[in-house]
């Protein structure tokens, strides 16, 4: 007989990537008012993705890790010129935290879903680096799932790093 956690972990670990997805594309549709579609699911420890900007919000309680939104200095500027209904022409702080935003609300649809499982998340204050290929170590015996998407705009990449705690 299966515990709630190894429950929990089991149906995480069959869903973990539509659940992203589904977040990603709530998001974009109701606040961002862009289509989006997204790429083959990447899995592994040494995922490689080109962004100039990642914006990360950490994760704890059942579930340990962080969400990241990765994106490319194109993608960065058409999301963020989307949701604020003006041009924006540089990685500003506006940028910063319009994807630091991004991050934050899809890691609530995140937690909103698993919550239907009993896995209780709470989330962090996002966090954004900007620069020149851009690397994010993963978890050493974590879970690994990047999303990329198409955008107009560009391409951008939603990540998540886990294990249960």
């Amino acid at each position: 007989m299966q515990t709630d956690a190894s429950c929990n972990e089991h149906v995480l670990q069959e869903n973990c990537t539509q659940y992203l997805i589904a977040a990603t594309q709530d998001v974009f549709a109701s606040m961002i008012f862009m289509d989006i579609e997204p790429g083959e699911p990447l899995t592994g420890s040494d995922i490689r993705f080109q962004t100039s900007l990642s914006s990360m919000i950490g994760l704890a309680g059942d579930l340990r890790g962080l969400v990241a939104v990765h994106c490319t200095r194109e993608a960065a500027l058409g999301i963020t010129s989307s949701m604020l209904g003006m041009d924006v022409e540089e990685l500003d702080d506006d940028v910063k935290d319009a994807i630091g935003e991004i991050a934050n609300m899809v890691a609530g649809g995140m937690k909103v879903s698993l919550a239907d499982h009993n896995v209780k998340i709470d989330l962090a204050i996002p966090s954004t680096a900007v620069g020149k290929s851009i690397r994010v170590s993963s978890l050493s015996k974590g879970n690994r799932v990047l999303v990329p998407f198409t955008t107009s705009a560009g391409t951008f990449g939603v990540e998540l790093q886990y294990i249960f705690a």
